[in-house]
């Protein structure tokens, strides 16, 4: 169930993300207020061990303190429970970044009741803040082709991915109300990335509004999500030398936001004959063939792309997804 509050509970800025639990029932919902009446909203923690967005609230907050925040803020923290283990979700929980579209479950009914709380005050822009396992440049996330959006992308990076699948994510449901924008901040455990966050976050709440002039094409490196790639759950994996149906390299993660050549190999299998890795478009068509080849106990690129998210965090592989592959993308006019 979702707890509401109109205060930072006292103490609750000193804690880390693992021990919240402690302090808060569950996902919690705050609203503080600010000189501009349209509040910027942040989600942090949807993914319990990505914990650079709960950082950043910190070190924003903690710059105000005893200060009036230029704009009204409402911060949403997530999976308090998975946070506790530093896991991504709980075996049994909903992907708190995937029920966001509506659903029967009590995750949706939840997210449409922040959706609504939002929505009645009337949300000025929405940003959610993620961590990757592997090795990602911090970038930003729409999944709304409109000005707005990439001017709010770009004030974080240039690198700008647009994508519409998986759906129930935070940012789509958003977009519908408001500017809305994710933010990939690297691997957890890094001060750059709390304070890119941070940053970020002070320059919105100092925004009066979001220009709604196209983005030059100079100033953004646009990417479209064209893949979601996935090892189906009766293959074993692995990396390197271990024997298991699939074997992925040793670096597999360095791969990412590399445009990669045709024939590129990203794993060695037993039998080529059997093994296949899920590849689905973002309509969730079976588009596997257009994008890897088996040959000679290899599992090669059939044509250039470039990968994101690429992990070797086994868990995170088992409940999500390999990668994701990407293309270039013009600007729309």
């Amino acid at each position: 169930m979702l707890t509401t509050l109109d205060e930072m509970p006292g103490g609750l800025l000193d804690l880390d993300a693992a021990d919240l639990h402690c302090h808060l029932d569950g996902p919690t919902l705050i609203h503080l207020p600010g000189r501009r009446q349209q509040p910027l909203f942040v989600s942090v923690l949807l993914h319990g061990n990505e914990d650079t967005g709960w950082h950043a609230i910190k070190a924003l907050l903690k710059i105000y303190q005893g200060k009036t925040l230029p704009r009204s803020l409402s911060i949403f923290i997530g999976n308090i429970s998975a946070a506790r283990y530093s896991m991504r979700r709980l075996d049994g929980q909903s992907d708190y970044n995937r029920v966001w579209n509506g659903g029967d479950t009590p995750e949706h009914a939840m997210m449409q009741e922040v959706l609504e709380a939002m929505r009645t005050r009337d949300v000025f822009a929405s940003v959610d803040i993620h961590n990757s396992t592997g090795l990602n440049p911090h970038y930003a996330c729409i999944n709304w082709l409109d000005p707005q959006f990439f001017q709010l992308a770009t004030l974080f990076s240039r690198t700008v991915v647009y994508f519409i699948n998986p759906q129930g994510v935070q940012s789509e449901a958003f977009g519908r109300i408001c500017p809305a924008v994710t933010l990939e901040c690297g691997q957890p455990g890094y001060t750059r990335g709390v304070e890119h966050a941070t940053d970020f976050l002070h320059a919105c709440l100092n925004l009066s509004s979001i220009s709604d002039h196209p983005v030059p094409d100079g100033d953004i490196d646009l990417f479209h999500t064209v893949a979601i790639v996935k090892v189906p759950a009766q293959f074993s994996f692995g990396f390197e030398n271990e024997v298991t149906d699939i074997c992925f390299l040793q670096d597999l993660d360095r791969m990412n936001f590399m445009e990669l050549p045709v024939h590129t190999v990203l794993a060695r299998a037993k039998s080529v004959n059997r093994v296949r890795l899920d590849v689905m478009d973002e309509h969730g068509l079976d588009v596997g063939e257009q994008f890897f080849e088996y040959a000679n106990n290899e599992i090669r690129l059939k044509k250039t792309v470039m990968p994101a998210l690429l992990t070797r965090d086994v868990q995170i592989i088992r409940q999500d997804c390999l990668c994701y592959l990407m293309e270039r993308f013009n600007m729309p006019i």
